[in-house]
């Protein structure tokens, strides 16, 4: 058990728990036990999720209209909490300094709640094992991550004299300059991606999984794992992991939704209009 301290007496101090296995944060580094972080994940998260439909249908009600992003966001602390301090952001007065927000992601209009639903059931549950039967919904958050990153701009410095290939042409860049790049030129390359401006849910299923090389959304490709040498995302993992039970977690529950997506400064902003649960 560790602590969360500080210097100022009046700061709420919270006992902070272990976050076993491999799904790393960026302030907890990368772990090593996939197994053991699945066990501690997945119930958190359905727990939290399960309180954000509830609000979702809350505010939908008493509304007619709910603000996916606020309501996400209250989710996303509540899960964190939990996983630190194994409670509730519901239940205990929130300390002011912990903050954080998951991607959000852009929901698309497709049902596939039945073939979820038959795997969830064979399971006896959500399981990491029901999820990785879950072809399309990989296939979904790699797509929502190459259409929309989350990080659109990468810099750095060069270490040493580089060259930089594309389709057409080399660029030397030289030790000491400042590479910049802007991660929608590669995520929506022509050359790679078939109608690289629409979102296609299925783009990445079956023999399109092998482009998701060229998903970059991490600051690396997707392919490739975070470690002390690089500066890819350590959350990478967990980011997709959420993502996809975020999705399966919605279908299982609704089976058609109405929405309205604006921009913001820094993504979307998501306004539900209506919801059909799911019968059962």
């Amino acid at each position: 058990m560790s602590s969360y301290t500080s210097e100022n007496p009046s700061d709420t101090i919270l006992p902070l728990k272990e976050i076993p296995g491999s799904y790393g944060l960026p302030f907890l580094g990368p772990i090593q036990d996939r197994e053991v972080a699945y066990k501690e994940i997945i119930p958190t998260f359905e727990i939290s999720v399960s309180r954000l439909f509830t609000d979702l249908e809350a505010e939908l009600s008493d509304k007619g209209e709910a603000n996916f992003n606020a309501i996400s966001d209250k989710m996303s602390f509540d899960l964190l909490f939990l996983l630190f301090a194994n409670t509730s952001s519901y239940d205990t007065e929130c300390c002011r300094r912990c903050s954080a927000k998951l991607c959000r992601n852009r929901w698309i209009g497709f049902a596939p709640a039945a073939s979820w639903g038959a795997i969830v059931a064979e399971e006896g549950g959500v399981t990491l094992a029901g999820i990785n039967k879950m072809s399309l919904a990989k296939s979904v958050v790699w797509e929502a991550l190459r259409i929309e990153p989350p990080v659109t701009s990468q810099y750095g410095k060069a270490k040493d004299d580089i060259t930089i290939t594309s389709h057409d042409a080399s660029y030397i860049i030289k030790k000491g300059e400042v590479i910049f790049g802007y991660q929608p030129i590669a995520t929506k390359d022509p050359k790679i991606f078939v109608n690289p401006e629409e979102f296609v849910p299925d783009r990445f299923v079956g023999d399109g999984e092998k482009l998701i090389k060229y998903v970059y959304w991490s600051n690396g490709r997707e392919t490739d794992d975070p470690t002390t040498k690089n500066k890819q995302c350590p959350g990478k993992d967990m980011v997709v992991l959420l993502s996809r039970l975020m999705l399966v977690e919605f279908f299982r529950r609704y089976d058609t939704f109405n929405v309205e997506v604006g921009m913001l400064l820094l993504g979307s902003s998501v306004t539900f209009k209506s919801l059909t649960k799911t019968e059962i």
